[in-house]
């Protein structure tokens, strides 16, 4: 499987389509996140969905669906530019909610602080309206060795 899942972030790459790697994640395929490639950059994108509606007073997107995404985007990002052959496996995740996740569009963009042989150390940050007003901020370590 590893030959083949580096093939598909090869060819991602050169499409600028990223829908065949996303398909591989089954929580990512339900919450139907996607991936823009802005230049160097790979902003998230979770679309905004009634089924992810923690607060119907607000509304407001359910905490764990805005966690899950942001750790999906961290998964996904080391899969696509830290040549990781893998899935890498979360070791710990460490979430910070800023403001209210409005029934809206949210986006993440995505940090590696550090990657070792074994170990990958990535910030998340998450925004709505604009990426200077964040709803939430993340930290996550993921396993990157063979497993």
């Amino acid at each position: 499987m590893s030959l083949n899942l580096s093939k598909l972030v090869v060819e991602a790459h050169e499409k600028n389509d990223y829908d065949s790697l996303l398909s591989l994640v089954p929580y990512a395929k339900l919450l139907g996140i996607e991936c823009l490639r802005l230049g160097d950059d790979m902003v998230f994108r979770l679309p905004a969905n009634k089924d992810c509606i923690g607060n119907p007073m607000l509304p407001a997107i359910h905490g764990g669906v805005i966690a899950g995404f942001m750790e999906h985007a961290a998964m996904l990002h080391l899969l696509m530019f830290m040549g990781t052959p893998h899935l890498p496996k979360i070791i710990d995740f460490s979430i910070d909610y800023l403001r209210a996740g409005h029934y809206r569009d949210t986006y993440a963009h995505c940090q590696v602080w550090r990657q070792g042989r074994r170990v990958a150390n990535v910030a998340i940050t998450a925004w709505q309206t604009t990426q200077t007003e964040p709803i939430a901020t993340a930290r996550v370590h993921f396993k990157v060795d063979e497993p």
